[in-house]
C-alpha cells in the first residue's frame, strides 16, 4: 500500500527513489497514500485473491502423494458487517504420481504410527508398539492400535497425502478424505465429458446410435458394424438366441468366435476393456469405456442389434467412408447420428461421467414439519456449508457451526453432515447458512458416528424469522 514510504521517506520501490521529503511534503504524501488505499479497497470488493503460487514438491518419495499451492486473500478495509472477505480456499492440492514404491516398502501410515514406538503416551511411562487401526470414525486421523492390546489411540491428523484407507483412491488433506477430479486437483469435482475432455460439454464428439436390421441371406456370422478407433462409451445390446461376436482388425476373434461361445466376463480389446454380459433371458450386452486404440468388427447372426458410441468429430468422416466401403450399415433403414447438443441424451449405461439432474424434492414447508423434526432430532444448529462431496449413494457436507439450539452430545466447530442420497433432499448449497435439525447415527459395530440429515428433513436458509420459529418450536416439544 506504500504507507511506510510516505511516513519515513527512506524506502524505495523499484526505481522510484525520491529525495528525502520535507516534513510538510511527508504529511501530504501520507494523506494521499491513505486516501488511495481507502478508495482502492472499496473498488476491489470482497473476495479478491493474489495469483496462485507455484506447486510444492510431492509429499511422498514414491507412489502417490500431494503437492500444494497457495494464494492470499486481499482483505478490503471496508466491507459489509458479517461479510466474509473470501469465500473460497487459499490452498489447492493436486495428486502427484511418482514411480511405484519398491516391494516391501513400509506404507506411509505405518511409518507415522511407528514414530510413537517406545515413547510414553496416555499420561503414563508405559510404552507400546503401534500399527495402523482402520476402524475409527475419521479415517484421516492417525489412529494407531497398540500391538498385543485391544485399544487404539488417535495421535491427531495424518500427514497430507496419506491414503484414506488401504487400496483407496482418496487421499487425506488437512484431515479430510478427498478424491481427485479429472484435472488431478483434490476435491475439485471435475469430471470428464463423453468425449474424454476434462470439464468439457460433450461438444467435441458425436453420439452415434443405430439399429442393425438386415437379416442377411445366409446362416453364420453377419457383419453388423465397425467400431472405429477412438470410440468411447460403447454399448451393444440385442435379444435373441444367438451370440454377439467381436473381432479385431487382425482377424482374430475377441469373443464368441469360431463357433465357440465365450463365458461372460471382461476382455481386453483395442486398448480398452470390454465387459461381456449374458442374462438368463436371451439377452447379451457389450460395454466398454474406451477409447479404442484400433478398429473392432461386430458380428451377429441375428438382426435387431442396437449399438451406440461416442466418436470425435474429426473421426466421423473417415468412419462413414470406411463403413460404406465395407457395405454394412448403409443398407439399414434410417441410420441416425445425434449431436451431443440434441435435447435427447443417451441413457447412462456406463458409469456416469456427468451428474444426472436431480428430481424435485417433496414439499416440507409448514409448522408441523418443523415441530416434528425439531422434537425428534439430536442436534439443531445454525451453520454455514463450507464444502460438499458426493459419493456413490450419499452426500457429505462440511459445515461451520455458528449457533447451537439443541445438542444431546458435544459438537465441534467444524462437523460433517451426511445425507443418504446422491441427490439429497433438501439440497444444501456451499457458502450458504442453514438452520438444520439432525440425528445421530452410530453403526452397529461402533466404527461410524455420524450427523445425519434425513431425506425430506429440516434444513432451511437461516433468517431472523426462521430463528424465531425454531425457538418457538423448542417450547412446544413434549416433555
Amino acid at each position: 500500500m506504500g504507507f511506510s514510504v510516505g511516513l519515513a521517506g527512506t524506502r524505495c520501490i523499484g526505481t522510484l527513489c525520491p529525495l528525502r521529503p520535507r516534513p510538510f511534503q511527508s504529511l501530504l504524501l501520507v494523506l494521499w497514500t491513505l486516501l488511495n488505499c481507502v478508495l482502492g479497497s472499496s473498488a476491489q470488493g470482497p473476495g479478491e485473491w493474489t495469483p496462485w503460487g507455484s506447486w510444492s514438491r510431492c509429499s511422498s518419495s514414491c507412489g502417490r502423494g500431494v503437492s500444494v499451492r497457495s494464494r492470499r486473500c486481499i482483505r478490503p478495509i471496508r466491507r459489509l458487517p458479517g461479510e466474509e472477505p473470501c469465500w473460497e480456499s487459499g490452498h489447492e492440492y493436486r495428486v502427484c504420481q511418482l514411480p511405484d514404491c519398491p516391494p516391501g516398502a513400509v506404507p506411509f501410515r505405518d511409518l507415522q504410527c511407528a514414530l510413537y514406538n517406545g515413547h510414553p503416551v496416555l499420561g503414563t511411562q508405559k510404552t507400546y508398539q503401534w500399527i495402523p487401526f482402520h476402524g475409527a470414525p475419521n479415517q484421516c486421523d492417525l489412529n494407531c492400535l497398540a500391538e498385543g492390546h485391544t485399544f487404539y489411540h488417535s495421535f491427531g491428523r495424518v500427514l497430507d497425502g496419506t491414503p484414506c484407507s488401504p487400496g483407496a483412491q482418496g487421499l487425506c488433506v488437512a484431515g479430510r478424505c478427498l478424491s481427485a477430479g479429472c484435472d488431478g486437483v483434490l476435491g475439485s469435482g471435475a469430471l470428464e465429458d463423453r468425449c474424454g475432455r476434462c470439464g468439457g460439454a460433450n461438444d467435441s464428439c458425436l453420439f452415434v446410435q443405430r439399429v442393425f436390421r438386415d437379416a442377411g441371406a445366409f446362416a453364420g456370422y453377419w457383419n453388423v458394424t465397425l467400431i472405429p478407433e477412438g470410440a468411447r462409451h460403447i454399448r451393444v445390446a440385442h435379444r435373441s438366441r444367438n451370440h454377439l461376436a467381436l473381432m479385431g482388425v487382425d482377424g482374430r476373434y475377441v469373443l464368441n468366435g469360431n463357433w465357440e461361445v465365450s463365458p461372460p466376463g471382461t476382455y481386453e480389446a483395442a486398448g480398452t476393456r470390454v465387459v461381456y454380459a449374458r442374462a438368463a433371458a436371451p439377452q447379451e450386452t457389450l460395454q466398454a469405456a474406451g477409447p479404442t486404440s484400433q478398429d473392432l468388427l461386430l458380428q451377429e447372426p441375428n438382426p435387431g442389434v442396437q449399438f451406440e458410441f461416442w466418436l470425435p468429430r474429426e473421426r466421423y468422416g473417415p468412419f462413414q467412408v470406411q463403413t460404406q466401403a465395407l457395405g454394412w450399415p448403409v443398407r439399414q433403414p434410417q441410420p441416425r447420428e445425434v449431436e451431443a447438443r440434441a435435447p435427447i441424451a443417451p441413457p447412462p449405461l456406463m458409469p456416469t461421467l456427468a451428474p444426472d439432474p436431480c428430481p424435485p424434492c417433496p414439499d416440507t414447508r409448514g409448522r408441523a414439519h418443523r415441530l416434528l423434526h425439531y422434537c425428534g432430532s439430536d442436534f439443531v444448529f445454525q451453520a454455514r456449508v463450507v464444502g460438499r462431496h458426493r459419493q456413490a449413494q450419499e452426500t457429505r457436507y462440511e459445515v461451520h457451526i455458528q449457533l447451537i439450539y439443541k445438542n444431546r452430545w458435544p459438537l465441534r466447530t467444524r462437523e460433517y453432515v451426511w445425507a443418504p442420497a446422491h441427490c439429497p433432499c433438501p439440497p444444501l448449497a456451499p457458502q450458504q447458512e442453514y438452520l438444520m435439525a439432525l440425528r445421530r447415527l452410530v453403526s452397529p459395530d461402533g466404527t461410524q458416528d455420524r450427523l445425519l440429515l434425513p431425506h425430506a428433513g429440516y434444513a432451511r436458509p437461516w433468517s431472523p424469522a426462521e430463528d424465531s420459529r425454531i425457538r418457538l418450536a423448542a417450547r412446544r416439544c413434549p416433555v
